[in-house]
């Protein structure tokens, strides 16, 4: 008889049977909130009508054209689609299965391009829990302990975690920056270095958001010294923070831009998108695949990006996420055991610390675990587990945004008494 692995833990105790909007109903009947989407994938809620319609017509007359060997209609009207909402000049596009397939063809793009070994990341990174990505990874040890050696060249750089450092934004912008500096003449040189690879909120390492300075701080450098800038916009994309893209909360501009989660609201489909000089610079046979650029993902794809215009869901995740952020303040003034309250969009979080200020893991996984029995699905993030996170369908409303304020106010007088 066999079993699914032992170490794909449940973050809730839920048996999913159907989803619809922002629910979930479990198979004995009982509706759940649900402000995880699916780790950010499922943007346009749960089975949006327009995105079932598309997957169900395409799969009735193409399910899979392998994009090397024949090329399929949805996948052309896909990069049509995307250049009208990618960044200026990123005009060229390969796609994959996952997230981390696509940091790894970054990568690989990268050093093609530049001739150079390495990359920088920053603390508190999530790229992935393949080698190459876990490589790049820091939001955790255990995305990359025991598998070494790992990928070489990945030099690590602080993120400007201002809670974390007990500074406010614009020291924690500097130290960062004049440490990334440091970093170029001592660990990583300049002219070895092929790329930067940033979150525009860092995603498992907390849901901390960069500082407008902090990325156009990594622009200027990318310029004064050859090197690429790359935007890990997996989870911050499509309208995720308020931005279609999360970047485009500060004025830099990425060479290269990696989406995934939220592309195709659930199907499985990865993209890189970058300057067709740039990606002219990969190397024969170094971009493939067998199911990237599926057709019933892109036919999906095509649907979500409708959706999110013709529903007006950038604007509203920036206009729930505000209620949203409100909200969570008002809970955290009651609760002191939440020490900070952060995020973009629809992409909130709340810290757990104990009165000394160090994390408190425990109590962030009391209200998790308090929050799934009151109908309030959620998870956690963060090395030391204490962040709760809250990432909501882009659908949206008031009323379920307030529903869930309600919930997790019940969640943390539960856990911490």
């Amino acid at each position: 008889m066999a079993t699914l692995s032992p170490l794909l833990k449940q973050a809730t105790p839920v048996l999913a049977e159907r989803g619809e909007g922002v629910y979930l109903y479990d198979t004995e009947g009982r509706r759940h909130l649900d402000f995880t989407a699916g780790i950010g994938v499922t943007n346009t809620g749960h089975c949006h009508p327009r995105v079932v319609e598309a997957a169900q017509k395409q799969v009735g007359t193409l399910i899979h054209g392998q994009y090397t060997t024949v090329m399929h209609e949805p996948l052309l009207r896909l990069v049509d689609a995307l250049g009208d909402v990618l960044p200026d000049g990123l005009d060229s596009l390969f796609f994959l299965n996952s997230g981390s397939e696509a940091v790894e063809a970054s990568i690989r793009l990268a050093r093609h391009a530049t001739g150079r070994q390495n990359i920088v990341v920053f603390h508190g990174s999530f790229h992935g829990r393949t080698m190459g990505a876990a490589a790049l990874t820091t939001a955790g040890t255990k995305f990359r302990a025991g598998i070494g050696p790992l990928m070489p060249g990945a030099t690590i750089a602080p993120f400007p975690q201002a809670y974390r450092y007990g500074w406010d934004e614009e020291e924690a912008t500097r130290f960062a920056l004049r440490e990334l500096d440091y970093l170029l003449v001592t660990a990583s040189p300049a002219s070895d270095t092929a790329a930067f690879v940033v979150e525009p909120v860092l995603g498992e390492g907390g849901y901390i958001p960069a500082p407008p300075a902090f990325l156009e701080g990594l622009r200027e450098r990318a310029d004064r010294h050859g090197i690429l800038l790359i935007m890990d916009e997996v989870q911050t994309g499509f309208g995720r923070t308020g931005r279609f893209w999360g970047h485009q909360h500060a004025d830099a501009r990425p060479d290269v831009l990696i989406t995934a989660k939220g592309l195709a609201s659930g199907f499985p489909l990865s993209a890189i998108a970058a300057p067709t000089a740039l990606m002219e610079k990969a190397r024969p046979g170094s971009q493939g695949g067998t199911y990237g650029g599926n057709a019933v993902a892109c036919a999906a794809a095509l649907a979500t990006l409708q959706v999110i215009d013709e529903e007006g869901l950038v604007a509203n995740a920036e206009r729930q996420g505000a209620r949203l952020n409100d909200g969570l303040r008002k809970v955290a003034a009651d609760h002191p055991e939440i020490g900070d309250v952060r995020g973009l969009g629809l992409m909130q979080a709340s810290e757990f610390t104990g009165p000394d200020g160090e994390p408190d893991a425990a109590a962030a996984q009391r209200a998790h675990q308090a929050a799934a029995e009151h109908g309030l699905l959620l998870l956690t993030c963060g090395a030391y587990g204490n962040v709760v996170r809250m990432i909501p369908p882009l659908i949206v409303t008031d009323a379920q945004v307030d529903d869930a304020l309600a919930l997790w106010s019940r969640a943390v007088a539960d856990a911490v008494g």
